[in-house]
């Protein structure tokens, strides 16, 4: 890259970020309600993008060839154990990342 394309790449992700960052402040001030469909989305699309995770993280897993997908499986399920004993994300998380890759490392 030259040195003006440099510029301008940083430039844009500036930007990119201060509009992101600045626009909802913008477009729903603290004085007004949060419209219906605002609110809507923020009830819905959580459980959307970790059902689309779900979906992205198994969709390469073949039951009829290798471990068959038992430190998939396991790993899902330690997740949903996880949850529901402490309902912490991110000791859910971690904890079914770590014992997949246990599993996979020393195991399978």
């Amino acid at each position: 890259m030259t040195l003006s394309q440099e510029i301008i790449t940083i430039g844009m992700v500036v930007l990119g970020t201060a509009l992101t960052r600045y626009l909802p402040f913008l477009l729903f001030p603290a004085g007004k309600p949060t419209p219906k469909y605002i609110q809507y989305l923020g009830k819905v699309l959580p459980g959307a993008v970790f059902g689309l995770l779900v979906i992205y993280s198994l969709r390469n897993v073949s039951p009829l060839s290798g471990s068959h997908g038992i430190p998939e499986l396991l790993a899902v399920l330690a997740v949903v154990l996880l949850h529901l004993w402490k309902r912490q994300m991110l000791l859910s998380i971690a904890g079914g990342t770590a014992l997949y890759m246990l599993l996979v490392q020393m195991v399978f």
